[in-house]
Order: C-alpha cells, then sequence, then structure tokens
C-alpha cells in the first residue's frame, strides 16, 4: 500500500494541522539510513511504499 505524504502528516500530527515543511522527507531520509534503503520506496507524486524483503 502507498502511503500519501498527507496520510503520514495526518498520523503525525492529527487533523486541521497545514504543515509545510520537509520533516516527512527528512524522517524517510534518515530511515533509509539506517535500513535497506531500498526498502522504502519513492512512488512520485503518489507518496511511499514500503517494499517486502525479498528471500
Amino acid at each position: 500500500r502507498v502511503l500519501s505524504r498527507a496520510e503520514l502528516e495526518e498520523a503525525l500530527y492529527g487533523w486541521g494541522q497545514d504543515v509545510e515543511s520537509n520533516t516527512i522527507e527528512v524522517h524517510i531520509h534518515h530511515l533509509r539510513r539506517k535500513l535497506n534503503p531500498s526498502l522504502i520506496r519513492t512512488i512520485r507524486g503518489v507518496g511511499y511504499l514500503i517494499e517486502r524483503p525479498s528471500a
């Protein structure tokens, strides 16, 4: 399932917040550095997809 930036911001900040920042991108960047970078895929114009590691 692809998670949009709006869905992620809603989960982080709750309803009614109008956030104009790159917070999501920064968190994704840090997660990619800690995890395998290929696990989080950017779907341009849509959001982010977490890939299942191949066996």
